[in-house]
């Protein structure tokens, strides 16, 4: 290895090492272990071999050595050829267990990542929505990405490193006192000019690097927000692209000139650095062929100390910054594990039941809920808030108590924040009642399993959120082992056959990000034809048609129909005319039932239903005939 390798890689570990002076915790230390136990026969070997190299590293530069000597002595032919073929027999065996050792470290370090990532990703899937709708989605995936990554460093890196260079300083030094304490002496008195200019340098480099990070993030960030559809949209009605453009020119051109200043400052450190190493390298030769020449040292001795010398500095140098490549490996653990201590709020007992068999009847026993605070469901680093509120969430439910028999529909109408959406949040355990109950025929929805629930419940959103796939994939969430029949039987339910047969792909068109690339009315029959492909035995409609003309609303409704059909349904609307038909209408005001009953009994009250009923048909006289009533 040349001094100016040895050089960058002073620079890189000073670089890429993060002082975090966290003291050492036995319990991270101990949940490591347990993620690296079913791999300790790879990691005792992939150690071994990792000794084997060092050992390797230093007896090269001692067998050219003697090869000089020998030169020197007039030795036989054959001694020579011998030292040379044993140093060819040595670089081939480095060669050949340095691919045995990475191939054990790549094995190690990529299960490490695995197990990681399916641990993390799991158990997110687990967090209940209160979590999803305060952490930042960036935030999130860098757990997943960069701190599982960093994580698996500890094991492919830096605990290979560590021991490696143990036993590489240990032998080097051990044979250059060996050779010559008074060079050995010397060597040691010049690490400091190598290692006193890595670090301050590499903290300065590293200092424009995290510069150059958050400017390349806020350029991500610009780019992810502005390049998606609506945000495009936005940026060509209102952004002003000229201003967009300045403003992201300003970062690009910081990114440039932190570039260009970063590549001069690596290249005159190195510069420097391997002037220093050819300097000490000089002087190693000066006294050695000094005392070479006093007859005090071989020049085979010379020659083994220069080359050894190389050997010193890179270990040492990596040996200063450990500590700190440690403790940086454990915050990426302890990042990854933070994640992973977090209690999700809503959980499946051990002995959950299926719901039990037939029409299922629904009903809310005064069922009381208050939101949770933030430190019961979220991080402060996943929402980059120094301190999160620990404040107790104020109740938004008070006694709600209402039956839907089976077959039924119950309609929550009201006014927006007045707690609809929560109550039907509650119904397919999104989150937990404070007290009360949630019931299916009979049964508290927390004694129940999810994929009970999720198999008995079904929820069209006003969102009609859909994924970056296909029409296809986008159905088969709902079932998996369906049939093309089966999915085209529910889009033909769903009023949409006409239109996916037209396209170009059918089944297989990709409806772009969130379903962009349709109308919101066929957004919603696609979410329709999802719920009748699930075939639900329960329906929360969640404002389906709030967003929708009345074109569009008409054939949704026509979808809803179909969907709705000897169901047990929760109906949250948006447009009174859509629920006139609804078994019992239920008028929710400040999480409390103010008014219950059919249309004509709710009119006929002249109560709040009356009110908004007045409000919104005075509002559009339309509206009435806006779309047919949801049967």
């Amino acid at each position: 290895m040349s001094m100016e390798v040895t050089a960058w890689m002073s620079l890189h570990h000073a670089m890429n090492a993060k002082d975090d002076r966290r003291p050492f915790s036995r319990a991270t230390l101990r949940r490591i272990w347990a993620f690296a136990r079913p791999r300790r026969v790879q990691l005792a070997w992939f150690l071994l071999l990792s000794v084997v190299l060092a050992v390797l590293a230093v007896a090269t530069p001692v067998l050219a050595g003697r090869v000089v000597d020998a030169i020197g002595e007039g030795a036989a032919t054959g001694t020579v050829v011998g030292l040379a073929v044993l140093i060819a027999v040595i670089a081939v065996a480095e060669g050949g267990i340095g691919l045995l050792n990475r191939w054990l470290s790549a094995r190690i370090g990529e299960g490490l990542i695995l197990d990681l990532r399916t641990a993390v990703f799991d158990h997110v899937q687990r967090m209940p929505v209160a979590f999803f709708t305060r952490t930042r989605t960036g935030a999130l995936v860098s757990r997943l990405n960069n701190d599982v990554i960093g994580a698996q460093r500890a094991f492919s890196d830096t605990l290979s490193g560590v021991v490696g260079n143990l036993v590489t300083l240990a032998l080097t030094l051990a044979v250059m006192v060996g050779l010559s304490w008074q060079i050995t002496l010397l060597a040691l008195l010049l690490l400091p000019v190598f290692v006193l200019p890595a670090r301050r340098m590499g903290t300065r480099l590293a200092r424009l690097q995290r510069e150059a990070a958050a400017h390349d993030a806020a350029m991500s960030t610009q780019m992810t927000e502005r390049f998606s559809a609506p945000g495009a949209t936005l940026v060509k009605l209102f952004g002003r692209p000229s201003r967009e453009s300045r403003e992201f020119a300003v970062r690009a051109r910081r990114v440039h000139d932190i570039g260009v200043r970063t590549a001069m400052v690596q290249h005159v450190f190195i510069t420097a650095l391997t002037m220093v190493s050819a300097l000490a390298l000089a002087l190693v030769y000066g006294l050695g062929g000094y005392f070479a020449l006093r007859g005090r040292l071989d020049a085979g001795a010379v020659v083994a100390l220069a080359l050894l010398l190389t050997r010193l500095y890179a270990p040492l140098t990596a040996l200063a910054g450990a500590r700190v490549e440690v403790m940086s490996a454990l915050v990426s653990f302890e990042r990854v594990f933070e994640v992973l201590d977090l209690e999700p709020l809503v959980a499946e007992r051990p002995d959950a039941r299926p719901v039990p068999e037939g029409p299922v009847a629904v009903e809310f026993d005064d069922v009381r809920f208050s939101y949770p605070s933030p430190d019961k469901v979220s991080l402060a680093s996943l929402e980059e808030v120094a301190v999160l509120d620990t404040r107790g969430g104020a109740e938004v439910l008070h006694g709600i108590s209402f039956r839907a028999e089976p077959g039924q529909m119950v309609a929550l109408v009201g006014s927006s924040g007045a707690g609809k959406s929560t109550i039907a949040g509650l119904l397919p355990r999104l989150y937990d009642v404070d007290s009360g109950a949630v019931r299916l025929n009979g049964v508290d929805v927390r004694d129940l399993s999810f994929a009970s629930i999720r198999d008995t419940v079904g929820v069209v959103t006003q969102d009609g959120h859909l994924f970056h796939e296909s029409i296809r994939e986008n159905l088969l969430l709902a079932r998996p082992e369906a049939t093309d029949d089966e999915l085209w039987d529910v889009l033909r339910r769903a009023r949409l056959d006409d239109l996916v047969a037209s396209l170009p792909d059918g089944l297989d068109t990709v409806v772009g990000e969130r379903g962009y690339r349709l109308s919101g009315g066929e957004r919603q029959r696609l979410t329709i034809a999802r719920l009748l492909l699930a075939r639900p035995r329960v329906v929360v409609l969640d404002e389906a048609t709030a967003h929708l003309d009345s074109t569009s609303e008409a054939a949704v409704q026509e979808a809803l129909a179909e969907a709705l059909e000897g169901r047990t349904a929760v109906v949250i609307a948006h447009r009174l005319s859509t629920v006139r038909a609804a078994d019992l209408i239920l008028v929710v005001e400040d999480g409390r039932i103010v008014e219950r009953g059919t249309h004509d009994e709710l009119l006929a009250a002249g109560g709040r239903y009356t009110e908004l009923h007045r409000t919104q048909f005075d509002a559009d006289p339309e509206a009435g005939c806006a779309a047919e009533p949801v049967a």
